[in-house]
């Protein structure tokens, strides 16, 4: 059973990173989600999986008897999830009102938050990369 978990967690962590690796920023936001649902599953197996009983404990008793299932990496897991689950909500409207905004989700075409270049000889105009003094960025290109 922890093989099969090991296998599952590895070919888990490779595809969140195959698509955090891409320029698409919703794949970026997919393979966020694929790998904090990887360290779910890491949490929760770390904390040795047992076919025991749920943590209760009976009445008038000061400790659970018996084999037991530990708690912690399920309150842990659960915790995450739900952590998990606002991130996802949270940044999902966030590339919602960026695609809105400047009409791409690829991060390559989002220049419009870097600073401007030196002046381009061939034409005189500033080209990405360096700020130009006497035209500040104000964001309303992108319609901000």
């Amino acid at each position: 059973m922890e093989l099969l978990l090991a296998i599952t967690l590895g070919i888990l962590v490779s595809t969140s990173v195959y698509l955090m690796l891409d320029r698409n920023v919703l794949r970026f936001l997919f393979g966020l989600v694929l790998l904090s649902n990887a360290v779910n599953l890491l949490i929760f197996a770390g904390g040795r999986l047992t076919a025991g009983a749920p943590p209760l404990i009976a009445p008038g008793e000061y400790a659970p008897t018996g084999v037991v299932a530990n708690a912690l990496p399920q309150a842990l897991v659960l915790t995450a999830i739900v952590i998990g689950f606002g991130l996802l909500a949270f940044t999902l409207a966030l590339v919602y009102r960026t695609f809105m905004t400047l009409g791409t989700v690829n991060s390559d075409e989002m220049r419009i938050a870097e600073p401007m270049d030196d002046k381009d000889p061939g034409t005189g105009k500033p080209g990405p990369g360096r700020a130009d003094p006497q035209h500040p960025a104000t964001g309303q290109e992108a319609g901000l």
